[in-house]
């Protein structure tokens, strides 16, 4: 049954249905929490939660199947550090799940008393949810005011797969309006914070994933991507998020307003503490079989990658910058870096990548995004009277490039964007060695609130369909690195207002933002790329799970 008390259908207004849904959130967080503010310097979590949420997803599902832990005492214990994310620092969640997820964990923690065995790959593993991911009996507003009030009547054939496996999910996280921001803010929860500089956006449109996996409320979470919009999230707030290739997860019943999947091809992926929590996740996902329910997929089996680079040179091609934005100082350096220490690597090979048009590119996207001119999305936020946000607007009615197509202009813009696909082809062609793209996951840091708006570090690679992960490079604005005085003379517009960010703000303006990077595969390489990222990562000497002590300090007491 649902638990939606006001719609706009049941004749609310805008705000009561948005007061309607926080008081349920923050009815569920007290269900866990105490609801009475907390001391200065006080734990807020006790040692052993600190302990189990601090694991990385190898090691929790280790523990849980040999019995070490409950996953009754696992899910407690994330269930209470995403409420402490949501109260106390980043207004990342729509809701906990209390009461079904330890309900499940009882299950899980009756079948392991009675056969000593784990129920599959993921027994007791708390997972969050991305909101416009369907569960079943839960609303599906997927962040329209108007939404609201819409139930999901079965989980997504994902979710499916992962209950299968023996996952608990115990939270959900939100989203922006539209779905199309790269940054999470709607009028339903309010602005996603960044948790390591509040002046900062968390990321989107998966920003409540990003944020909470941030700070460890979650080690794995469910996002999607059309835009960057796992990578995103997962850069700004120093995590692994992986975007894989089109047709090798199931998107089915995911909530949207355009529904053109055959044009631009959203993904759905995991956001992770450690590249292995990405690993098992597609592993098991895959193991799943969803093409057999979703015959739009490609029947293709998780690939074994053991030894793929013990006998050949990892090629890495750096791509310093898209040729159209130039990014932040701390990015460039960040990549400079990684760059540098490869090359005294035997076992990788570093040449550079000149990038093939992407201005181009990003208007062929821009432009098939709303292929019925955005009059789906604008309904749906015009049935409540909500405002719209900062960024819905510039997505929409000031991008220049979204048009009503008729048929005939569809299948020009259809051909505009085949064209371009084959002509990368071609352009990796020239270099078949290179096995994977190292570039920057956006143009800065995690931006501004309401600055994040260019999208081509990460679009690109959806309008191609390739395979993409953001990574941490274990290292934050601010943390010791002097940042170099850098003149930059704009290349167009975007660039002028990207740097403009720079140069208002500087280094203390992003300070605490983690540093991230990007790697690139070619299309159903997903497996060869998270290879690859090991093997940098190792070169590098850089950790392939994120450190614990990198949460703030605020968060803990």
């Amino acid at each position: 049954m649902s638990d939606v008390q006001k719609t706009i259908s049941g004749g609310a207004t805008w705000q009561e249905v948005a007061a309607d849904r926080r008081r349920h959130r923050d009815a569920s967080i007290a269900k866990v929490l105490p609801n009475v503010a907390l001391p200065h310097r006080v734990p807020h979590i006790s040692i052993d939660e600190l302990t189990i949420t601090n694991t990385e997803v190898v090691g929790l599902v280790a523990s849980l199947a040999s019995g070490v832990w409950s996953a009754t005492t696992v899910t407690m214990a994330f269930l209470r550090r995403a409420g402490l994310a949501q109260r106390e620092m980043t207004n990342c969640i729509t809701e906990l799940l209390p009461d079904r997820a330890l309900k499940r964990a009882a299950e899980l923690d009756r079948y392991w008393a009675k056969h000593k065995k784990p129920i599959g790959p993921l027994h007791g593993v708390p997972i969050s949810v991305k909101e416009h991911v369907a569960m079943e009996g839960l609303d599906l507003n997927a962040g329209f005011v108007s939404w609201v009030g819409r139930v999901a009547d079965k989980h997504a054939l994902l979710l499916q797969i992962l209950w299968n496996a023996g996952a608990v999910f115990y939270v959900r996280t939100t989203q922006p309006q539209t779905l199309m921001h790269l940054e999470t803010s709607s009028n339903l929860y309010g602005v996603t914070t960044n948790p390591f500089n509040p002046s900062l956006t968390a990321g989107g449109s998966s920003g409540g994933e990003g944020a909470l996996v941030g700070l460890r409320g979650s080690i794995l979470g469910i996002g999607t991507d059309i835009g960057g919009s796992i990578r995103s999230p997962a850069a700004n707030n120093g995590v692994f998020g992986f975007k894989p290739t089109s047709g090798r997860l199931p998107v089915l019943g995911c909530s949207v307003a355009v529904e053109e999947p055959e044009i631009i091809k959203g993904t759905i992926g995991p956001l992770s503490t450690s590249l292995s929590g990405i690993r098992l996740f597609m592993k098991t996902a895959i193991a799943g079989q969803p093409w057999v329910d979703s015959p739009d997929l490609v029947a293709m089996e998780w690939k074994k990658t053991f030894g793929l680079f013990a006998k050949k040179k990892l090629k890495v091609a750096v791509m310093w910058n898209d040729g159209v934005v130039i990014p932040h100082p701390p990015i460039t350096t960040a990549l400079r870096q990684i760059a540098v220490e490869l090359q005294k690597s035997d076992s990788v090979e570093v040449v550079d990548w000149e990038p093939l048009e992407h201005d181009r590119a990003w208007s062929i996207i821009a432009g098939l995004y709303f292929p019925d001119g955005g009059s789906q999305t604008s309904k749906a936020i015009s049935d409540s009277g909500e405002p719209w946000m900062p960024l819905s607007k510039w997505i929409l009615e000031e991008n220049p490039h979204v048009k009503k197509h008729s048929s005939t202009s569809l299948g020009s813009a259809r051909a505009e964007r085949d064209a371009y696909q084959r002509a990368y082809a071609e352009r990796w062609k020239q270099d078949a060695d290179v096995d994977v793209i190292l570039c920057p996951a956006g143009p800065s840091v995690a931006p501004k609130l309401d600055a994040a708006r260019y999208w081509g570090y990460t679009a690109q690679w959806n309008l191609l369909d390739y395979p993409a992960v953001a990574f941490p490079v274990n290292a934050h604005v601010g943390d010791g690195t002097p940042e170099p005085q850098v003149t930059h003379t704009p290349k167009n517009d975007e660039d002028r207002y990207n740097w403009s960010q720079w140069q208002q703000h500087g280094a203390k303006g992003y300070e605490g933002a983690p540093i991230s990077l990007q790697l690139v595969g070619r299309r159903y390489d997903d497996e060869k790329l998270l290879a690859a990222l090991e093997v940098i990562l190792t070169e590098a000497g850089l950790p392939t799970a994120v450190l614990p002590s990198v949460v703030p300090q605020s968060f803990l007491g």
